[in-house]
């Protein structure tokens, strides 16, 4: 698989994000620093389009017909407005980028993304927000890589 592929796909992925993507196409794909950063950007954001436009209806349904996920979207659901919605009511649709921003576990496009749904964030600002959100992370998470990867 081509590794511009392979840094998309870390990119997408809900867990690892940016904080996979970028260090994986810097140390072990041999990808310019541009090139892991904009790739990972571009894969970050790819899922925040389908989770803006789906989740509602896809969340919904997976709700009605199981158990399991209903209790894992109360949970995430619970989580997410928990995290956010204090800061949201504070500081506006700031937060939501500062959020986003944060290159830590349980942070990012994808969770972001259900903040924004949860919060009523009509779709093209909230894409708006997770982007700026993705694109400082991607920064922060670049300077992190090309200073651990230099020490090692």
């Amino acid at each position: 698989m081509h590794p511009y592929i392979k840094t998309l796909l870390a990119a997408m992925t809900p867990i690892g994000e940016l904080r996979l993507a970028i260090p994986f196409a810097l140390a072990k794909l041999d990808l310019s620093i541009e090139q892991a950063y904009i790739l990972s950007v571009i894969g970050n954001l790819i899922p925040v389009v389908f989770l803006l436009l789906f989740l509602e209806v896809v969340s919904l349904f997976l709700i009605r017909r199981s158990t399991m996920f209903a209790k894992f979207f109360e949970w995430l659901f619970a989580r997410t407005r928990r995290r956010i919605q204090g800061h949201y009511e504070i500081y506006g649709y700031i937060a939501l980028v500062i959020f986003v921003s944060i290159p830590l576990p349980i942070t990012g496009a994808w969770t972001g993304s259900a903040a924004a749904y949860l919060l009523g964030i009509p779709f093209w600002r909230a894409f708006g927000l997770i982007a700026l959100g993705v694109i400082i992370s991607g920064i922060i998470v670049t300077l992190a890589s090309v200073g651990i990867i230099h020490l090692v």
